[in-house]
């Protein structure tokens, strides 16, 4: 599998997210959000956490202007897969590909901890390493990660099984507990965990591991 990992001014898991996938087999390139094109071939287009542009007021929505993204926007269009984490999912709700909106944390604090996960579906290449109901220790490390959708949408995403990952306990007011959610293909996934952050013992545990031996493996089995 072929991914690019998109690099913001201000991105501090854009080498995490790198490492993440090259560790799974996947060959990586890096894009700097200011390329109008991805690299021939890519499977899979990674939106990093971390802070870009500073963090500062409506980061994801300045990120979802650039070229790159304009670029990550046409590449979904095709059907390409696309991962976008914390920053990352902010980024992926913004340009629309995913529903939803990313607002200030419950308790307006930053919050950086282990949580407790709960892989709502297997039925992606995503999660397809995990179990449903699994629950898994991943950290969070996020101001704006209170995940709002409206009742018909929120139905919807019920409805059509795309809630990828809920919250063992709710750390920040999302809605329905809700982490991560997958678009209406299951080819595009937006969490604010860091499954990057969790794939070394030295890292504190090696539950986001999977996640993207799922991914690249999904390619090998195609």
């Amino acid at each position: 599998m072929k991914a690019a990992v998109i690099v913001f001014p201000g991105s501090n898991c854009d080498r995490d997210m790198a490492e993440g996938l090259r560790k799974a087999g996947a060959d990586v390139e890096m894009v700097w959000h200011k390329d109008t094109d991805l690299p021939a071939g890519v499977d899979l287009v990674a939106v990093p956490g971390g802070f870009s542009f500073g963090d500062y007021l409506r980061c994801g929505a300045i990120a979802a202007n650039s070229p790159a993204c304009q670029a990550l926007v046409r590449h979904v269009e095709r059907g390409g897969y696309a991962l976008g984490v914390c920053n990352g999912f902010q980024v992926l709700t913004e340009t629309r590909l995913l529903p939803g909106a990313l607002m200030r944390n419950a308790g307006l604090k930053f919050l950086c901890k282990p949580v407790g996960l709960t892989v709502a579906t297997s039925d992606s290449a995503f999660t397809s390493g995990y179990n449903a109901g699994q629950v898994l220790n991943v950290p969070i490390a996020h101001h704006d990660g209170n995940y709002f959708v409206d009742d018909e949408t929120l139905a919807a995403l019920h409805g059509e099984d795309r809630i990828a990952f809920t919250y063992a306990q709710n750390p920040n007011g999302s809605r329905d507990d809700i982490a991560g959610v997958l678009s209406a293909n299951r080819r595009v996934l937006g969490m604010m965990p860091h499954p990057e952050r969790a794939i070394e013992d030295l890292h504190g545990g090696t539950d986001g591991r999977a996640l993207f031996a799922g991914l690249v493996g999904r390619f090998v089995a195609a």
